[in-house]
């Protein structure tokens, strides 16, 4: 709508709107995109399951203006007030979209079409939606093909932020800032509780470690986690299989004694070593099941029947006959693993830590683990808002963590 060279648009919003502070967030994004708004209704939730409900007119000098603050206020939860189906566009080439395509959150989705509102399917970030007959799914743009009906502007979308449970597991003195002064083991505990309820419901869980779980001693207890049920699918690179099978075959990590912590003489060989033998033997499972392993987290993830899988990188040595070089491959093979995962623990590592963050809904809850902050904050940052941070050292966290389930 125009009116006096002025462009406006009635929007409507639905939820925990001001303990999860998301109300102030949406009148900030107006005014910084040099806007204005007019509450028309606002009604506060009565009760602590109730919700708030907000409608407002957005008013801009232009309408490029008027736009680049309603893409941004849908993906805070905010909606068209017009009921209009959304627009579809059909793709003219494999691997492109029409340029005003809606690039997806990873906020449960829902769009209009033919008069009804339907759930997005495979929600997750930096996605494109297509219509395939009354469904709609979330595509990567390498995945679409021509014909393919593609979802186009604003109209007729609808996004569903999570809002945080309040402090259902103790977790708000975490979700405010990430300090490594707060106590490990009070997280722990809640942490475990965590992982005994989405086992309990049936639930899977994924971890996604780095090759700091073997140098910190932390490989032990990750295997007890695994022999104990609470692993389901393990990611990780090249390098946390590599220098685990190095310190089950030497008991050093990138040449280190971990009993004693002394570097040994010739021990910079060791890894080496390690991807050398199981290269011979054909790959990890082979390696298991010939003898070579015989401990270790990817030990205890072939003889638990634990799908793992590793993602590698350019600076891998070797790689192992089990590292998924082809990086398309990668990302397809984490997707699938990661399905219906309901709780992820990322344990030191930024690389995969925030793959697996973007390949994920906002409602599988991601617990970040590392000794540097900003490994933590990036996380969190790059669009993973349901990502609790603990700032420890990883191998003690499960030492802790392991005790905590036993």
């Amino acid at each position: 709508m125009s009116d006096n060279g002025r462009h406006s648009e009635v929007v409507q919003a639905e939820g925990h709107l001001i303990d999860s502070q998301l109300l102030n967030v949406i009148f900030d994004t107006v005014i910084k995109g040099d806007s204005s708004f007019e509450v028309l209704q606002f009604a506060i939730g009565r009760t602590n399951d109730e919700l708030s409900t907000l409608s407002m007119r957005i008013t801009s000098p232009t309408d490029a203006a008027l736009q680049l603050v309603l893409e941004e206020l849908v993906s805070l939860g905010c909606r068209l007030a017009r009921e209009d189906d959304a627009s579809v566009r059909v793709a003219d080439r494999d691997g492109c979209v029409p340029d005003d395509f809606y690039s997806t959150t990873n906020h449960r989705t829902h769009v209009r079409h033919e008069g009804r509102w339907i759930e997005v399917e495979r929600q997750r970030m930096d996605a494109v939606i297509v219509l395939e007959g009354d469904r709609a799914r979330c595509r990567k743009l390498r995945d679409v093909r021509a014909g393919d009906r593609v979802l186009c502007g604003l109209k007729g979308i609808r996004v569903i932020p999570e809002f945080r449970e309040r402090d259902r597991f103790g977790f708000a003195f975490m979700t405010n800032e990430i300090s490594s002064e707060r106590r490990v083991e009070a997280s722990v505990t809640r942490i475990a509780e965590m992982m005994r309820e989405a086992r309990a419901a049936g639930g899977r869980i994924a971890v996604v470690a780095g090759p700091v779980v073997v140098h910190t001693g932390g490989g032990g207890y990750l295997g007890d986690l695994i022999t104990s049920g609470y692993v389901n699918v393990l990611l990780a690179g090249n390098a946390l299989a590599v220098h685990d099978a190095e310190q089950a075959l030497f008991g050093t990590s990138l040449g280190v004694d971990l009993a004693s912590g002394k570097a040994i003489e010739g021990g910079h060989r060791h890894h080496m070593r390690a991807i050398n033998a199981v290269r011979r033997a054909g790959g990890l499972r082979q390696a298991v099941a010939c003898g070579l392993l015989t401990s270790g987290v990817m030990y205890e993830c072939v003889t638990h029947g634990v799908e793992f899988v590793l993602a590698g990188s350019i600076r891998d040595d070797g790689p192992l006959p089990d590292t998924v070089m082809d990086l398309t491959q990668a990302q397809d093979r984490y997707a699938g693993a990661l399905a219906d995962v309901k709780l992820v623990l990322v344990l030191s590592t930024m690389l995969h830590g925030i793959g697996v963050g973007n390949l994920l809904p906002s409602w599988v809850r991601v617990i970040c683990v590392d000794i540097n902050p900003a490994v933590v904050t990036k996380l969190a940052d790059r669009g993973s808002s349901q990502t609790l941070g603990i700032v420890t050292d990883v191998g003690l966290f499960l030492r802790q963590l392991a005790h905590e389930l036993r």
